[in-house]
């Protein structure tokens, strides 16, 4: 399962990405559309971008993970 990651920062094809207070560098070089800082992205194993996501879609998918990671046996 992906979770979407947002663009905090971009320099050429690599992009700093957030999630839940986590921050990784990617590539963007598997973009078939450009992105831009504040755009969702989904990243695969190895740390390539393959797929932007919708504002809205990305904000609910994060707050169902959120939901089920809260409500997780410690």
């Amino acid at each position: 399962m992906a979770i979407p990651s947002r663009i905090v920062a971009m320099q050429g094809d690599m992009a700093t990405v957030e999630a839940f207070g986590k921050l990784r560098h990617v590539s963007l070089m598997l973009l078939s559309e450009p992105v831009a800082t504040g755009d969702y992205l989904l990243i695969q194993a190895g740390g390539f971008a393959y797929e932007r996501v919708e504002h809205e879609r990305a904000l609910e998918t994060l707050a169902l993970l959120a939901t089920i990671v809260d409500h997780a046996p410690a």
